[in-house]
């Protein structure tokens, strides 16, 4: 009996390894992608100014960073609108300074503001006007809402042309349609300037409260599509 039960074991497992040995791979798969590209000029501003203080005791370091970031909000925040000029607080740091003997000599601390939006004569203009904090870094780019819609434009771009490569690909091999298998959907921005942003910080220091001169670049957003179709 026992000789029995294990002969049918045996058995079973011989039969289900020829099952799966005969589930062939798949077969007359092929592996493609496509891209979709559109280009749009930069809508949103950012403009970030900082300063950097030291003493030889942290309070004072403290005080004088707030005393400059206090004054730099005031200003900003007078012609502050949702969208068009948005404030906020960047980075803030406050670290010992040491000397060659490793004792603490010393502190030295550095603040930031961030002014940003779509309107960008007057965020020049405002960044222009404040004189506690330096010019630190410009930057455009692509607001949230001009992103969304443009890649949804080349969303729709690259899709269509994954279909009509896979049509053309099942049709060069003899096939007369195809069905999907996998797709993957990824998008990236690449953001390009006219001109230097330097431009604008050597601007500021030599002119004190004249607009920052700025100049927006466009932005290319690319969707790709890549995947593998069955052809038939």
């Amino acid at each position: 009996m026992r000789t029995v039960l294990i002969l049918s074991v045996v058995a079973a497992a011989t039969a289900a390894s020829a099952q799966s040995g005969a589930r062939e791979a798949p077969q007359n798969i092929a592996q493609l992608s496509a891209s979709g590209t559109v280009e749009v000029p930069q809508d949103w501003l950012t403009i970030s100014l900082n300063t950097t203080r030291e003493a030889t005791d942290a309070a004072t370091v403290q005080t004088q960073l707030k005393t400059a970031l206090d004054a730099a909000l005031a200003e900003a925040k007078k012609v502050a609108q949702p969208g068009q000029l948005e404030v906020r607080t960047g980075n803030f740091s406050l670290h010992p300074r040491y000397g060659r003997d490793g004792k603490i000599n010393g502190w030295q601390g550095s603040t930031e503001l961030v002014i940003e939006g779509r309107d960008f004569i007057r965020i020049s203009t405002t960044a222009g006007k404040i004189q506690t904090l330096t010019l630190g870094n410009v930057a455009f780019s692509l607001s949230r809402e001009a992103r969304q819609k443009v890649e949804t434009e080349a969303q729709a771009q690259a899709i269509e042309r994954f279909r009509s490569k896979a049509g053309e690909i099942a049709r060069a091999f003899g096939f007369g349609s195809y069905s999907l298998r996998e797709v993957s959907v990824s998008s990236a921005d690449q953001g390009y300037a006219p001109r230097p942003r330097m431009m604008a910080m050597e601007a500021k220091s030599a002119m004190a409260d004249a607009p920052v001169p700025v100049e927006a670049g466009k932005s290319a957003v690319v969707v790709n599509v890549s995947g593998s179709v069955q052809m038939k």
